[in-house]
């Protein structure tokens, strides 16, 4: 049996109806106005500190408040989360704006419905001794990557603010063995490094690095997570609710970055090191304040990026891929 069949099971034939899940007042009765309904969000990725207003948002019983059981799922493979909501196996995934055309354009039928976190994170890093100091200095020298496609189009257009091309560079497939690969010299630089959590480690393992913003160097700034479902729930009445108590949790963070840091590590003890630490305080200012607000030019201009770089044959109608919730 697929293990993620068993892990849904039967939390998932209950979504979107309402889950029979009755909170009980004082006197031990069913307090028939706090009915539950779940709702099952797939991360992108282990539980970390991008995470941070979801995580809130469950500990300080924000989803609770609202009559939602919500269920944060890691993924045992991290491609896998859009293709399982849109299969009905889950509600909610969280997935990346460049990766939303891509998964329109195989024909997934997903909508954006809110965003997490409002700014790039991917950057093109190198040691901070080493001899480039400026892209055009990146001529004849070796990028690493994991993963092809959008890295590419990412370097490629920043290579042509400093007018030179992809041909202009060696690539190599490091996997994500990107700090790693820069240590030992293999390459010179690599594409797709967080600027929160891979220059932070860089930091902690004293070999610092150095980073170039690709929305400096000519990229269209674009939303690093965001939140999707499948079109035949754009109107189910869980998603207000869900992204108001996603708000709620992410503007209490910014006026308690220290005490928030602290109830993060009460629900994962396990992520209590330097390196979350640091990341932490470096993805607050980064989280989408008005999350279920959507920025229509951004969405236009990266989607016309994404053509132009021939990752889409062409741009979407932006309704036919994002949903404003209300």
């Amino acid at each position: 049996m697929n293990p993620w069949h068993a892990l849904f099971g039967l939390a998932l034939l209950a979504s979107p109806a309402v889950a029979q899940e009755q909170a009980t007042d004082s006197a031990g009765e069913i307090a028939p106005s706090q009915v539950q309904e779940r709702l099952t969000v797939l991360l992108d990725w282990f539980v970390n500190p991008d995470h941070a207003p979801l995580v809130v948002a469950q500990e300080k019983g924000l989803f609770e408040h609202r009559g939602l059981t919500v269920e944060l799922v890691p993924p045992a493979d991290p491609s896998a989360p859009p293709r399982l909501v849109s299969a009905g196996e889950a509600d909610i995934a969280i997935s990346y704006q460049p990766n939303l055309y891509l998964q329109v354009k195989e024909g997934l039928p997903l909508t954006w419905i809110g965003t997490l976190i409002e700014t790039p994170l991917n950057t093109l890093v190198v040691l901070d001794d080493s001899e480039v100091q400026t892209l055009a200095d990146l001529q004849g020298k070796t990028v690493g990557f994991s993963v092809g496609g959008f890295e590419d189009a990412l370097l490629g257009m920043m290579l042509e603010s400093a007018e030179l091309s992809l041909d202009d560079v060696e690539l190599v497939n490091v996997n994500f063995s990107l700090s790693p690969s820069l240590y030992a010299g293999r390459v010179d630089a690599v594409i797709g490094a967080f600027r929160n959590f891979e220059l932070n480690q860089m930091e902690i393992d004293g070999q610092p690095g150095r980073a170039f913003y690709p929305e400096e160097h000519g990229v269209p700034v674009y939303d690093e997570l965001i939140l999707v479902t499948r079109h035949e729930l754009k109107d189910d009445p869980r998603l207000p609710k869900f992204l108001s108590a996603i708000e709620e949790a992410t503007i209490w963070l910014t006026n308690h970055p220290e005490e928030g840091w602290e109830l993060f590590l009460k629900a994962h003890p396990d992520l209590d090191d330097e390196l979350n630490r640091r990341a932490w305080f470096d993805t607050l200012p980064r989280f989408a304040k008005r999350p279920a607000a959507l920025d229509r030019g951004r969405y236009e201009a990266f989607a016309q990026f994404m053509k132009e770089r021939g990752l889409i044959d062409e741009v979407p109608p932006l309704e036919e891929y994002t949903t404003v919730v209300r």
